[in-house]
């Protein structure tokens, strides 16, 4: 089980954007994550009449490391760490390490 996953609200702890916040758009691999409107960079993309697709100049979400973000708790208004704990019925969900609310309802 991953401590962040696509839809979670999360908030950048460091680099350029530090302090901003979004939501998980997807998860390439185990160590990054992709998130909305958050590391955009320029790419030179060229059109493909077949698919539609124009040419020029786009903006496009780059993958920020996983340390680099924190998952949003709205309890405290600030990023959180995440933790694991098995329920009583056998299930495995994530938690907020500062106050042991559980993440996944």
């Amino acid at each position: 089980m991953r401590k962040i996953k696509t839809g979670d609200d999360v908030i950048v702890l460091t680099g350029k954007d530090r302090g901003k916040r979004g939501t998980v758009l997807g998860v390439p691999d185990a160590s990054h994550v992709i998130v909305e409107n958050i590391n955009m960079a320029k790419k030179h993309q060229r059109g493909n009449p077949q698919r539609g697709i124009e040419g020029g100049i786009v903006d496009k979400e780059m993958p920020l490391h996983v340390s680099n973000v924190g998952l949003f708790n709205p309890v405290k208004g600030r990023a959180d760490r995440i933790g694991f704990k098995l329920l009583d019925d056998g299930r495995k969900v994530r938690i907020f390490k500062s106050d042991g609310e559980v993440v996944d309802v």
